[in-house]
């Protein structure tokens, strides 16, 4: 209603001009009554005087001012009453798409009070208000009596929506953009389903308003079936919290969730509390916090917490991660030529086989690095230094659990780093290119009767590199990318008695082919003399499709006997590295990577393939580990994964999720899912299966319920989904 008095406003400016006499499509303006109102615009068939006092405009009456268009009948404004009365049908829009329909309206000359006849109400082209008759009060009410609402698309006169509501009178709140209900009755398909002596919603405009959320129905094997009923309350406009309770006949739990924005960062918590007949007589419970904030000096501080009561609570309510948790704290500065970080992590498992006592929970990282380009030597050299250390709980300096880890070992290491790079071309297009190193370490190693207490260490190393791109344009537009690289490279120095905590897995792909050493910390580097060689190819085809394929080996004159199996790197020669993609316009995606030995076996391979457009979402994965103690695996093992949504039609959709274990020959993980969506309506219904595994000791079925009804603030609409009529 709000509409109407602006549009009123303009009338009355229009036509409030006496003594003016105007017929047959006469276009009237009236000046503004002050510098800050617009001129308002009237259009009429017939527009005329009586009585000195009375202005009347007839036949196709249109009316322009501020964004607005009133459409109408005829007008009649009463000078002497102070009367503007309009005829309809009455149609008014505003610059929002907010519409008002009546049948007729009166309002008082200072527009403050009003009554529309027969009006209908539509927000923010989607919520419909119809009543019988509105009436504008105070100029911030408007009160409709005998009112039905609705989002849902209405195409024939008889015709019953798909919901309702139904109530003896709204009120319409401008300033607070709320909608008030008295007697509000809830139908469904015009069958009654709840009723409410008062209810209060937002309007569509309000995209924050304090209130309930959309509930959901969640049933598991564990838990039962239970309901979520989440209640938003904004606290200004920078932050705000979110109260769920979660009822079943097993638990009693709130959830929280809690939002804050500073001028210069954000900060966001959720939690939940919980009693339950899982765990009898206790309190169970998570937090996570996490907030980025930007400092001065360019500097960003980033915090991560995660805490659980106990190893099972995720698993069963589904909340967070079932491994591991990690709680940090990073301090970050990036510039051009130089960059520092500092860390302090905390790293708690709950997985069963793990005990966090002798697992290295508590680290400490710091870096500093800076760039320079030397005049007379060229090229870029680098400086920087390394911090690292961590501490376990246990103070025992043995392996007593046999896992082949100390378990009480903490460490620390200090690094510096100097580097040296440069490139030419030579000729025929061949790039060249040598590098040089110099790391110092040094180490401090408690509770480990295994290791030195004290070790020191310097490495230099330098390597040549050189690679060849060649280039070729087709008839059609296409172009090819063929690059053979090589790379000869040494290490020096010798290996301290320190034992490789950091160093634990190794990976080997198309990034590090080149790298003089791969392992992905400091406590352990590649020694001696190495080369390495790969193939690189590229296709870019002018219909958008791409390909690519990367080939490449290293060969190193003595084996390194910490290099895994798996990494594909043990050995004097390593696995055949094997990786390409293939992407085109339609939306399907090739990725795929593998470790060949020479029996022409994979000792690592992983996959992965996906195609999206606008119905289809599909995704599949493959991973294949074979049996490595050095890893920690004592048995290959493969995973086949599969997720995916296919939209039907306009509003339905389905989706499915499985995940299978090869090497154990078991289902790990599916589940299924259906959506039904339209203009003013959301229904989706999923089932989850988990089954047993290492860190999931009990299967259990979960299954998932929402219905939402859109149109209103907390839940707004979609235009995509609505439904035509013929």
């Amino acid at each position: 209603m709000r509409v109407a008095r602006q549009f009123c406003v303009a009338a009355l400016l229009a036509v409030a001009v006496p003594g003016t006499l105007a017929a047959q499509t006469t276009t009237l303006a009236a000046n503004a009554q002050n510098d800050e109102t617009e001129p308002a615009l009237l259009v009429a068939d017939s527009v005329f005087v009586e009585d000195s006092s009375r202005l009347i405009a007839s036949g196709n009456v249109e009316a322009l001012h501020d964004g607005l268009r009133l459409t109408a009948t005829r007008i009649l404004f009463d000078q002497d009453k102070g009367t503007l009365t309009i005829e309809g049908p009455i149609r008014i829009t505003d610059e929002t798409g907010n519409l008002l329909l009546a049948d007729a309206a009166e309002m008082n000359e200072g527009l403050r009070d009003g009554l529309l006849k027969g009006a209908r109400m539509v927000m923010d082209d989607q919520l419909q208000l119809a009543s019988v008759e509105a009436q504008r009060v105070g100029g911030r009410y408007t009160q409709l009596s005998r009112v039905a609402v609705t989002s849902c698309q209405v195409c024939g006169r008889n015709e019953v929506p798909l919901w309702q509501i139904r109530a003896d009178r709204v009120i319409h709140d401008e300033e607070e953009r709320q909608l008030w209900f008295e007697g509000a009755q809830l139908r469904v398909l015009d069958v009654p389903v709840f009723w409410w002596p008062q209810l209060r919603l937002p309007d569509p405009s309000l995209k924050r308003a304090r209130g309930f959320l959309t509930p959901t129905i969640r049933s598991t094997s564990l838990l039962g079936t239970g309901i979520r009923v989440p209640y938003f309350i904004p606290m200004g406009d920078h932050q705000d919290i979110t109260l769920t309770p979660y009822v079943s006949p097993e638990t009693r739990t709130l959830e929280v969730r809690y939002r804050r924005a500073f001028s210069n960062g954000t900060i966001e918590l959720n939690g939940a509390v919980t009693r339950d007949t899982l765990v009898p007589d206790a309190t169970r419970g998570y937090l996570f916090a996490e907030g980025e904030f930007g400092l001065t000096g360019g500097f960003t501080l980033e915090f991560d917490i995660q805490s659980v009561s106990d190893d099972s609570y995720f698993n069963e309510y589904d909340y967070g991660p079932s491994e591991r948790l990690e709680s940090s704290v990073t301090l970050t500065r990036a510039r051009r030529d130089d960059f520092l970080q500092a860390d302090i992590t905390h790293f708690e498992t709950l997985r069963a086989s793990e005990e966090n006592d002798t697992q290295p929970s508590n680290v400490v990282n710091a870096e500093y690095e800076k760039r320079f380009f030397p005049d007379r030597i060229g090229g870029e050299l680098r400086l920087g230094t390394a911090l690292h250390s961590h501490y376990r709980y246990s103070d025992v300096d043995i392996d007593e659990d046999g896992d082949g880890v100390v378990d009480g070992r903490d460490v620390s290491r200090l690094t510096a780093e100097a580097s040296w790079r440069r490139t030419w071309t030579l000729s025929g297009g061949i790039r060249a290119g040598v590098e040089g190193y110099l790391w110092a370490d040094r180490y401090a190693v408690a509770q480990d009767s295994t290791s030195d207490s004290n070790a020191a260490q310097l490495t230099p190393a330098a390597a040549v590199e050189l690679r060849w791109p060649l280039i070729r344009r087709d008839s059609i537009g296409g172009r090819t990318l063929l690059e053979p690289v090589a790379q000869l490279g040494w290490i020096g120095g010798d290996r301290p008695n320190v034992a490789s905590d950091e160093s634990t897995r190794v990976e080997f792909d198309e990034a590090n082919l080149l790298s003089l050493s791969r392992y992905p910390a400091s406590d352990r580097r590649e020694r001696g003399r190495l080369a390495a060689a790969g193939l690189r190819w590229l296709h870019e085809a002018p219909g958008g499709w791409t390909a690519s394929m990367t080939v490449g080996r290293v060969w190193r004159a003595e084996p390194d006997e910490d290099l895994s199996r798996s990494s594909g790197l043990d050995g004097d020669s390593s696995d055949w590295l094997i990786a390409g993609g293939f992407a085109n316009p339609l939306g399907l995606s090739i990725t795929a990577r593998g470790l060949l030995d020479e029996d022409a076996q994979f000792d690592k391979a992983e996959a992965r393939a996906s195609w999206a457009n606008d119905r289809v979402d599909l995704g599949a994965t493959y991973v294949m580990l074979v049996e490595d103690p050095l890893e920690d695996r004592d048995e290959s093992q493969a995973e086949w994964g599969f997720e995916g949504s296919y939209r039907v039609n306009t509003n339905w959709t389905t989706s499915a999720e499985w995940r299978y274990d090869l090497a154990d020959r078991r289902l790990d993980r599916t589940g299924l899912g259906l959506q039904y969506r339209n203009e003013c309506v959301q229904v989706e219904f999923s089932v989850i299966r988990k089954f047993a595994s290492a860190t999931n000791l009990e299967p259990s079925t979960d299954f998932g319920l929402t219905v939402a009804l859109t149109g209103f603030g907390t839940a707004g609409s979609d235009k995509e989904y609505r439904r035509t009529c013929n």
